[in-house]
């Protein structure tokens, strides 16, 4: 039954004036009103409730290293270097149409399984269930906007790559690896790639050259964490 159903069910009666009608939801008004705190009440407790037992689950999935729903993912986030600071320069229009590039550059090499997630102004962040094609997009995107950097005004790249559980919700991702590859990007050189360890292990050394940054604490993570610079292998040096 419908809202407008129920109410024509309970209040109105045959040879209703507005005055009628309107005493008599006043005196429900009266009766019903007193009852609503002990009903929003009992509403709020089951709600608490829930909350309690969905967190203490979490709690538990946490200490066991897993999460609720979560799935094994690569993380990718690509920045432009100087973006702040180049909007103290050029006008707004020309620093949209340099977002706006960015995104088309990231499309452009993210083919599936390799998505792009989202755009934040001057950041973009990728996402696959398979890491060497989630590397390999990041190697793509960068050599595509160093050709942007030598042809016109384009800042250069920051690149950071984390693996590990996350959870997808409304079309974003929730979890370390998001948040960790996001601080690795941070620490990465300008027009590089920099990866975790994870990331490493997973795509492999048969196409890619690894160099070794060292132990690196980053801002929120707890513990210092390895980072590699990462390239492609030339012909001449694949195994």
């Amino acid at each position: 039954m419908t809202i407008a159903g129920a109410f024509a069910a309970n209040y109105l009666q045959e040879g209703d004036d507005e005055r009628r009608l309107a005493l008599r939801l006043a005196e429900a008004s009266r009766k019903l009103v007193p009852l609503l705190g002990p009903a929003l009440e009992h509403a709020l407790m089951v709600q608490q409730r829930a909350l309690v037992r969905q967190a203490s689950a979490l709690g538990s999935s946490l200490q066991e290293g897993r999460l609720p729903d979560s799935q094994e993912v690569a993380i990718c986030f690509a920045d432009l270097v100087g973006f702040t600071r180049m909007g103290e320069s050029v006008d707004a229009g020309r620093l949209g149409a340099v977002a706006a590039r960015l995104e088309e550059l990231a499309r452009d090499a993210a083919r599936p399984p390799v998505r792009v997630v989202k755009t934040i102004g001057d950041e973009v962040m990728l996402q696959s269930p398979d890491t060497r094609a989630l590397l390999d997009a990041a190697l793509s995107l960068l050599a595509a906007a160093e050709a942007e950097v030598a042809d016109e005004e384009f800042p250069q790249l920051t690149i950071g790559l984390d693996q590990g559980e996350a959870i997808q919700r409304g079309g974003d991702w929730l979890g370390r690896p998001v948040n960790l590859a996001s601080r690795v990007s941070d620490r990465a050189r300008p027009g590089s790639v920099l990866v975790t360890e994870p990331v490493k292990d997973a795509a492999g050394e048969e196409d890619y050259r690894y160099s070794f940054v060292g132990d690196r604490k980053l801002k929120g993570v707890d513990g210092p964490v390895k980072l590699f610079r990462v390239r492609r292998r030339s012909g001449d040096e694949a195994e």
